[in-house]
C-alpha cells in the first residue's frame, strides 16, 4: 500500500503577531484526530539550521548573505526533516517558511524579489505549503507585545518602518496566493483564533 503524502502547514506573521502561541494547539488538535504531527521552525529545524539561526538572529551581515543563509538553512530543513516526514505521511507544522523571506528580506530589507524567487525555485521548486496561516495585527499591537517579552533578536529590534514593510509584503503574498494563505486577525481573543485555526486545518 502506498502511504498518502502528509500535509505541510506554515505559520507566518510579523514579530509580535502571536503565531507561535498557537503552534502547539494546532498540533494537539491534529494529534487528537490521529495524525502524526511534527512541529519545527525556521530558521532552524536541524542541527545545522539551529547553528545558522543563532548567526542569523544575532550577527550583523550583508543583506544578500542573510538571504542566502536563510535559504541554506531551509534546504537542509527540507532535505533532512520536512520532505522525509511528508513522504512518511506525517503532518509538518513549521513556524515560518519561505513567505518569511519574502516578507523580511524582501519587504523589510528591500532585497530584490527576483533574487528571492530564484532562490525559492532553486531550493524548493516542487514544494509549497498546503496551508499557510498568516497572523496579522496592527504594528502598534505587535510592538507592545514585543516590549513585554524576552530579550529581542536583531529583527525584533528593527524600527517601525521595517515592520511596516514586512507586514505589507505578507499581506501582498496573501493577495497573490489566496488559496494557500489565510489571514488571521490575531487581535481577537485566543479562543476565537483557535476555533478559526481548527476550522481551516480541518478543511485539509
Amino acid at each position: 500500500m502506498v502511504m498518502a503524502r502528509g500535509k505541510f502547514i506554515t505559520f507566518e506573521g510579523i514579530d509580535g503577531a502571536g503565531k507561535s502561541t498557537h503552534v502547539e494547539g494546532v498540533a494537539a488538535f491534529l494529534r487528537e484526530r490521529g495524525k502524526n504531527v511534527i512541529t519545527t521552525r525556521e530558521p532552524g529545524g536541524t542541527p545545522l539550521g539551529e547553528h545558522l539561526r543563532a548567526l542569523l538572529l544575532h550577527e550583523k551581515m550583508h543583506l544578500e548573505t542573510e538571504a542566502l543563509l536563510m535559504f541554506a538553512a531551509r534546504r537542509e530543513h527540507i532535505a533532512l526533516l520536512i520532505a522525509p516526514a511528508l513522504e512518511r505521511g506525517d503532518w509538518v507544522i513549521s513556524d515560518r517558511f519561505t513567505d518569511a523571506s519574502f516578507a523580511y528580506q524582501g519587504g523589510g530589507r528591500k532585497l530584490s524579489l527576483d533574487k528571492l524567487r530564484a532562490l525559492e525555485q532553486w531550493v524548493h521548486a516542487d514544494l509549497q505549503p498546503d496551508l499557510t496561516l498568516l497572523f496579522d495585527v496592527p504594528l502598534e499591537v505587535a510592538r507592545q507585545r514585543l516590549d513585554q517579552s524576552r530579550a529581542l533578536d536583531k529583527f525584533e529590534q528593527e524600527q517601525q518602518a521595517f515592520f511596516a514593510g514586512v507586514r505589507e509584503a505578507y499581506l501582498q503574498r496573501a493577495t497573490e496566493f489566496p488559496q494557500r494563505i489565510h489571514v488571521i486577525d490575531s487581535t481577537r481573543p485566543l479562543d476565537d483564533v483557535s476555533r478559526q485555526l481548527e476550522q481551516l486545518v480541518s478543511a485539509l
